[in-house]
């Protein structure tokens, strides 16, 4: 079975730098263990600016992916902070004009069966 291997950009482009600086495609495509078809593709690419396009996207992705993981982390925080504070709110002193009975309801009023 035939391995696809992925090159990143800037290995294509060193790649391709070296063939257009000299370099044999036979020489590239033994040292590096691709073909020689890939490497002309390589440096057509090269040639047409795709390589500085897929760049930069590439550095955009990196970018966007950095600050999604700050955001992540800054939301895990704060989710631990709130769990902390309702903790905080069920185990804490009750202020002094709290009901402590189980039972809470308006007073109770003499019902006029017992005031006679």
């Amino acid at each position: 079975m035939v391995r696809h291997r992925s090159h990143s950009i800037e290995f294509k482009r060193q790649v391709a730098q070296e063939f257009l600086a000299g370099e044999t495609l036979h020489g590239l495509a033994k040292r590096h263990d691709i073909s020689r078809n890939l490497i002309r593709l390589w440096v057509e690419r090269y040639q047409a600016g795709v390589f500085d396009e897929d760049a930069a996207a590439a550095d955009l992705l990196d970018q966007y992916e950095a600050r999604i993981a700050a955001l992540e982390r800054l939301v895990g925080k704060q989710a631990l902070e709130l769990e902390f504070l309702k903790g905080a709110l069920k185990n804490g002193p009750r202020p002094n004009s709290a009901s402590t009975s189980a039972v809470v309801g308006p007073p109770v009023s003499a019902s006029p069966k017992d005031a006679g």
